[in-house]
């Protein structure tokens, strides 16, 4: 699936459509579980079958995503769906689509002044606009809407301490492992890659 766009809403409604009864109320379940302080899941419709143009006509109007599970859009409503800009994601492993959605919601960035230390590197002063840093995190480094850099953190610090996490409406201090090209007005999302235990 392509990666999940949070935008500045606080809210993610979802439009699930499944092979079944029992993925389509797992995967809602789970969605809705993800649900933090901070940002709000929703699932607005759920239902059985192929995805049509009538779910793009309702996630464009709800500024929705829609997940598939095991089922494909039709012709007609992928057609549509590029022509929305409405996001289409399809899954054949339930973990996959809540990682997805997770991952979308991890913390995110922005780039406020940069820092030239000798022997460290690029350090970005940067305020965590949502969600929550872990120092653990990796990070996508976006330049003007264009992902240009993904990288594991090397450092986390408020002030000159190093911290386990940085929460939203903070400052904080910012480096990443090999990349120091980065620039005032970068934004920087962060996310865990979750090893998933394939049950066989």
């Amino acid at each position: 699936g392509r990666r999940i766009a949070i935008g500045n809403f606080k809210e993610l409604n979802i439009i699930v459509k499944g092979d079944t009864d029992g993925s389509i109320e797992a995967l809602s379940d789970s969605f809705i579980k993800l649900s933090t302080e901070k940002i709000k899941v929703d699932v607005i419709y759920k239902a059985v079958g192929q995805i049509s143009e009538s779910d793009v006509t309702l996630a464009d109007a709800s500024d929705a995503i829609i997940v598939g599970f095991q089922v494909r859009p039709s012709a007609a409503a992928r057609k549509q769906a590029e022509q929305d800009g409405v996001e289409i994601n399809t899954y054949s492993v339930i973990y996959d689509a809540i990682d997805d959605v997770k991952s979308a919601m991890e913390g995110m960035l922005e780039v406020r002044e940069v820092y030239k230390i000798s022997k460290v590197g690029t350090v970005a002063g940067a305020y965590v606009t949502e969600g929550k840093v872990h120092r653990s995190d990796r990070a996508r480094v976006v330049r003007d809407g264009i992902v240009v850099h993904t990288a594991d953190i090397n450092a986390l610090k408020r002030y000159k301490d190093d911290v386990k996490e940085v929460a939203a409406n903070f400052e904080c201090g910012i480096s990443l492992v090999n990349f120091n090209d980065i620039q005032v007005g970068d934004i920087l999302e962060t996310f865990t890659e979750i090893e998933v235990q394939q049950k066989l």
